[in-house]
């Protein structure tokens, strides 16, 4: 189904683009960043680096729960011999010691996590490196676009292409300043 709308999508903007210049003359291309992505040997490298950082991570979690459990057997088993005030001190740790836990989890597999900054760090002169050979290709072959068939973005415009953008805001305005003027005749 994504498929389908990333053709159509692209279809169309080639259809919007062709109205402007003739079909012949327009030079597109395409190409698929996920593939780029697995098989490039630098994000290969990056992603071992990621997973060896996440396995010490995982461990350390681990650990973490192991503790938890242990503490919580000890309990269980000498909860008859405890004191209440004893008992309750325990839970206490137990809960402090889980708390501890999940702060762990988020900070490195949260939304912020540490996993995700390490990723992005590491990926990003990756990212600019991929992002200079596409413009390189593109100003060498001389094309007017190339877009990303995952995505249906465009990831190269050509320097002779028209930036729409200033118009498109001036034609908006334009539709404001008529309906505010309409509105205030009332």
């Amino acid at each position: 189904m994504k498929k389908l709308q990333v053709i159509f999508g692209t279809l169309a903007l080639v259809l919007f683009l062709a109205a402007g210049q003739a079909v012949a003359q327009l030079k597109i291309a395409y190409l698929n960043s996920q593939q780029i992505l697995e098989n490039y040997k630098e994000v290969q490298d990056v992603r071992k680096q990621l997973e060896e950082l996440q396995k010490g991570w995982e461990q350390e979690a681990m650990s973490m729960q192991k503790e938890i459990q242990d503490l919580r057997d000890k309990l269980e088993t000498q909860s008859l011999l405890l004191s209440p005030q004893k008992k309750a001190e325990r839970e206490q740790e137990i809960q402090q010691l889980f708390v501890k836990l999940q702060q762990f989890q988020q900070e490195k597999w949260g939304p912020q996590g540490q996993i995700l900054q390490e990723e992005a760090k590491l990926l990003e002169p990756i990212r600019q490196k991929i992002v200079k050979v596409i413009q390189q290709i593109g100003e060498r072959e001389g094309y007017d676009y190339v877009f990303d068939a995952v995505t249906a973005n465009i990831v190269y415009a050509g320097k002779n292409q028209v930036d729409l953008t200033q118009a498109v805001l001036a034609e908006l305005e334009k539709g404001v300043a008529a309906q505010d003027s309409k509105g205030s005749k009332k």
